[in-house]
């Protein structure tokens, strides 16, 4: 996030596109709920489902699936034509606001209507509420970014975001939702292919040399592989061993049948995790590793506060922490950790990684902080780019709406789309083990609206078979106008309704994500 969780209750104006917050992120849910209620924020949402903040909303725009770029530019149109945006900011603090002028410009109300369904009106009413905000935040999480369209989806938020002032001031920004715990403190910590911590460039000679020195080891120029292409190298034989930490691929990847036959021509599979997952079923070696509250360490949440945790238990067994785990493969491999607590590891991450210089167990003893905090005298930040950009100049970047890659046809003549529910998490590798989430949803379900029920003879609770390309899986129906007409909702959280089966590994080309939210699929009674 640029900006801080709390900042969501005081600012003026929330949009939220691509977020299903109060199931999803149901604290930041409450922050948004409270805005509104008490304090009188206005607020946007741009969903195609009917998620629960539409009852909040001053306006909702239902989007078809995947016309997210559409949609943005519209608002940025009407925007600009009206002479509703920020002069001076965008003068002084931009770049490239030509290129989008000329972008945006066919992109009128009437046209964009007919690309994503959204009412002229209501995309006109929308777009004069947040640029006349004082202040507007933009919360979004993966319904924006799974697509093959995701960092366009992610670089139209920030286009409109600069376009009205709202970057580098309290209660603005653009404020991606984490999707999990410490994703944010994985990411710091290089856990991507193409950098090492704090985002710096793996290419980069000059920032390769210093973890050298710091490692005292050689480090390849050479990015790394995604999770969907390290899949794709395995099938190839390129990839001979994988080893997967605290991730579940055989549930959450998309076209399973595709991935599970992958993961079978690896010569070592290595599955490191807190339960017997479905992936680890069909590994080589399983690792058992300590839980959250078994160990030491810090996190970095979603609105970058790093954040002590401490063992409260001691783990089941012969389970042990990660990082005891990789330093001892490590040593055995030729190259000695020679880490005696987290502790010591957290001061390396200082030294190593700028944005966290200045933190220390003993300042975050009892409060994170939030970095970018370069030294030890920093209070921490709370919102980004206060008073210029890191690259200096905010860059517009002047997009054109592209269609998802597989969109309903004559055969497969509805949009599948998936997500999560409130009462399971991620591949349900801990909450499916739970007795209180499983009471309140122990199935995987379908959410079909009533008017293509009623074509295809479904009743509420019937068993349905959903089909595309790629597989097929059973599950109830649920009969609701939350998703549109020609849309059906499935979340991935039950392995044995495996929506991934179904869905598209199409990858955006820049971020590699899979097209998560738009699958074409056919539907017949079971």
């Amino acid at each position: 996030m640029t900006n801080s969780i709390d900042e969501l209750e005081f600012t003026d104006l929330i949009l939220a596109t691509g977020t299903n917050t109060t199931e999803n992120h149901p604290v930041i849910g409450t922050k948004v709920k409270r805005a509104v209620r008490q304090h009188g924020t206005k607020l946007i949402v741009i969903d195609p489902r009917e998620i629960d903040l539409v009852k909040f909303a001053d306006i909702w725009l239902r989007q078809k699936p995947g016309t997210d770029v559409a949609v943005f530019n519209g608002l940025m149109n009407v925007i600009i034509e009206e002479g509703l945006y920020a002069k001076e900011y965008v003068a002084e603090r931009t770049e490239g606001f030509d290129a989008l002028k000329a972008t945006v410009a066919k992109y009128t109300p009437d046209y964009v209507e007919k690309i994503s369904g959204v009412g002229a009106e209501d995309l006109k009413k929308a777009a004069r509420m947040y640029a006349k905000a004082n202040r507007a935040s933009i919360i979004y999480a993966m319904g924006i970014t799974q697509h093959i369209t995701g960092t366009d989806n992610v670089k139209s938020t920030a286009n409109l975001a600069m376009l009205c002032g709202n970057m580098g001031i309290e209660g603005g920004g653009v404020n991606p939702l984490r999707g999990q715990n410490n994703v944010q403190g994985a990411c710091d910590m290089g856990a991507l292919p193409n950098v090492l911590p704090a985002y710096q460039q793996v290419a980069n000679e000059d920032a390769r040399k210093k973890f050298e020195a710091a490692w005292k080891a050689t480090l390849s120029g050479k990015p790394g592989l995604t999770i969907i292409e390290m899949m794709n190298a395995a099938g190839r034989g390129d990839i001979k061993a994988i080893y997967v930490m605290g991730e579940n691929p055989l549930v959450s990847d998309p076209d399973l049948h595709h991935v599970k036959a992958e993961l079978q021509k690896l010569d070592l599979l290595i599955v490191q995790d807190i339960f017997l997952t479905e992936t680890a079923q069909i590994a080589d070696v399983v690792l058992p590793s300590a839980a959250f509250a078994e160990k030491d360490g810090t996190f970095s949440n979603t609105e970058r506060r790093v954040q002590r945790i401490r063992k409260a238990v001691n783990a089941p067994g012969e389970a042990k922490p990660d990082w005891e785990i990789i330093a001892g493969i490590s040593s055995k491999m030729g190259y000695p950790m020679n880490y005696g607590t987290a502790k010591e590891i957290f001061e390396e991450i200082t030294k190593v990684t700028p944005s966290y210089a200045g933190i220390s167990y003993e300042r975050i003893e009892k409060e994170g902080i939030q970095w970018p905090c370069p030294t030890p005298e920093h209070q921490g930040t709370k919102f980004l780019h206060k008073d210029k950009f890191s690259r200096g100049l905010g860059l517009f970047h002047a997009i054109e709406y592209i269609p998802p890659a597989e969109l309903p046809d004559k055969e497969y003549p509805f949009i599948l789309s998936t997500g999560r529910v409130l009462y399971h998490y991620h591949t349900g590798t801990m909450t499916r083990r739970t007795k209180g989430p499983s009471e309140r949803y122990p199935e995987s379900l379908v959410e079909i609206h009533p008017v293509d029920a009623a074509k295809f003879k479904i009743n509420d609770g019937q068993m349905v078979k959903v089909k595309s390309r790629r597989g097929a899986v059973e599950a109830k129906a649920h009969i609701t106008g939350k998703s549109p007409q020609g849309t059906i909702f499935m979340n991935f959280h039950f392995a044995e309704t495996a929506v991934n089966l179904l869905t598209n590994p199409a990858l955006d080309p820049i971020g590699k994500i899979p097209e998560y939210k738009v699958c074409a699929v056919k539907l017949e009674a079971a």
